[in-house]
């Protein structure tokens, strides 16, 4: 734990410190070794949180991000069930910052617990079989309407750089098509590539990229609530579906802009929704 209760505040660990686990009441002492990141922990326990993992640089560097009431916070459910989020923001917004994997079922039950909640994930280990490809047109532009894209994967030539159908073609030959069924029947009509839209493209550019996950961990493409992954540079990338019809993307977004939105709106789905300008003095 990075905090514990002394004297009824909320502190970080010191040489010699004790306190009072803000979530079972029970003592903590400092650790405060010179090879080690200072913590508390539990006297005579592991851990009161079943949820607890072992806390590494970059969880403590993203905690460092937000205001010392907003980390490690107590949340309590209906039914009296009591965990301690990584991050709870002044507007109701549960951060869980994961390093190690995790299966499906603790992944479901911490998000049927906290509801609302964003997911921000350690990419460091994964971040080679991870490849980001060509910029997407905002999904709400009118340019996006009519495009369906290739599905772009790893040694594929051509699709990465961007390869699209129109679909104002193929409604020319089936006025009932859609993007859906476009998709489904493996695509109409003639292969238009990426430098045609260019400048268009650009304009339109919101952050959203194609993608292609080598061996994913799967727990997060189900994941319900939304999931960041953090691969050591300035942006974030989220994790999304472009449209309609199905394609799989990614919207990048700076850690800036992240925790502003993150303090600011009510609910994790609302996180890069709006673009605004943000002074960087702000949280």
């Amino acid at each position: 734990m990075q905090l514990t209760l002394v004297n009824g505040e909320k502190m970080e660990a010191f040489p010699g410190g004790r306190g009072i686990c803000p979530l079972c009441g029970a003592e903590t002492i400092a650790k405060c070794g010179p090879r080690i990141m200072h913590h508390w922990a539990h006297h005579r326990i592991r851990d009161c949180d079943p949820w607890w993992e072992n806390e590494t640089s970059w969880h403590r560097e993203w905690k460092n991000k937000f205001p010392l009431e907003c980390r490690e916070v107590s949340h309590t459910a209906e039914d009296g069930e009591v965990h301690r989020a990584d991050v709870k923001t002044p507007t109701g917004i549960a951060i869980e910052i994961q390093h190690s994997t995790m299966t499906d079922t603790e992944r479901t039950s911490r998000e049927e617990f906290y509801q609302n909640l964003v997911w921000l994930i350690d990419g460091a280990s994964f971040r080679n079989n991870f490849d980001i490809y060509h910029m997407l047109p905002d999904p709400k532009s009118e340019l996006a309407q009519d495009l369906l894209w290739i599905v772009a994967k790893r040694h594929m030539n051509g699709a990465d750089n961007g390869l699209f159908f129109r679909l104002s073609e193929a409604l020319e030959e089936d006025p009932s098509v859609t993007k859906a069924t476009l998709r489904g029947s493996g695509g109409w009509g003639l292969i238009h590539g990426i430098h045609e839209i260019e400048y268009e493209v650009n304009q339109s550019y919101t952050g959203y990229h194609q993608y292609d996950w080598v061996r994913p961990r799967k727990t997060w493409l189900d994941a319900k609530c939304p999931v960041y992954i953090d691969f050591g540079d300035e942006y974030l990338v989220k994790l999304d579906i472009y449209d309609e019809s199905g394609l799989k993307c990614v919207q990048r977004v700076s850690k800036h802009k992240f925790v502003h939105d993150v303090m600011v709106e009510d609910h994790a789905k609302k996180i890069a929704k709006r673009f605004y300008p943000i002074n960087q003095g702000e949280p």
